[in-house]
């Protein structure tokens, strides 16, 4: 409801103060999404799926695919269309984990550790959404022991400011003990960090070239695509906010997941925070 009290064209007050107005994060109102030619973004589409299915595509295998499916296109205009979506083009990992110049990287936490309670870890990353007639990016918080998906945020920019929003949606709720991202610059930039830190979190980082080190998410959003995105064909930033609402909350309380032995994200969640919290009480005793 607020969201729909924005007015993109109003003369006296700039989007970002009806927000401010309204206590909407800025991230909330995307009156239009990210545009490429509709050719470029044909591509795009194509070239999202292909990475979902072979991660460890670069520019090179991604223009021999493309041009087996009969696109025409060069290796040049490849390249330029995957740093868009957020893909390296050589390695198989994100352009969203260049360095920026002064980030603090972190080493990776977690190898060989079990996951053996919520709260334990959580982790972040951004996915590409193709749109109808454009694109926009995803990014969630989701706990790994049980997959709940804590927050979510779209923006139609790679800044870090839905990604810092989406994790102080989740901090609201709770806190984990190690928290994994990427080395993109949206998660070592310092009011990322420090939000953690200050809270004496854990941070930990994938290392480079390896997208697998954030597995959960990574499997999270071939879900999201393959049963939301690619068949629902959204055509607007609205629809596409409105249609991941829904599917989020069906993800967290109504799917039911084989690694989990079928029991749903939410239930796993609040079960095992519920023993947490009794082994807490009775340690106290």
């Amino acid at each position: 409801m607020r969201r729909g009290l924005i007015e993109p064209g109003h003369p006296d007050v700039s989007v970002q103060r009806q927000c401010e107005l309204l206590s909407l994060p800025r991230s909330t109102h995307y009156y239009r999404p990210a545009v490429e030619t509709a050719a470029n973004l044909e591509v795009m589409r194509w070239i999202d799926a292909q990475y979902l299915e072979t991660p460890y595509y670069g520019s090179r295998r991604m223009e021999a695919a493309l041009n087996a499916e009969g696109f025409g296109v060069n290796r040049k205009r490849v390249q330029r269309l995957m740093r868009v979506m957020g893909l390296e083009g050589l390695q198989p990992k994100r352009a969203t984990t260049t360095r920026g110049e002064g980030h603090r990287i972190f080493p990776y936490l977690l190898r060989n550790v079990v996951i053996s309670h919520p709260d334990q870890v959580w982790s972040a990353d951004i996915t590409y959404l193709p749109l109808r007639g454009g694109f926009v990016y995803l990014t969630a918080v989701m706990d790994w022991y049980s997959r709940y998906v804590l927050s979510w945020q779209l923006s139609n920019r790679l800044d870090g400011s839905f990604c810092l929003e989406a994790l102080d949606e989740a901090l609201r709720h709770a806190q984990p003990k190690i928290f994994n991202t990427d080395q993109g610059t949206q998660f070592t930039c310092a009011a990322f960090t420090n939000r953690l830190l200050d809270r004496a979190v854990a941070v930990s980082m994938d290392g480079r070239g390896r997208a697998l080190d954030n597995v959960f998410i990574e499997r999270l959003w071939k879900s999201v695509k393959y049963e939301d995105i690619y068949l629902k064909d959204y055509a607007t930033v609205d629809e596409v906010y409105d249609g991941l609402a829904a599917y989020f909350a069906k993800y967290n309380h109504e799917r039911h997941h084989q690694a989990l032995d079928y029991l749903t994200p939410a239930k796993v969640y609040e079960w095992g925070a519920e023993v947490q919290s009794r082994r807490r009480v009775e340690r106290m005793a």
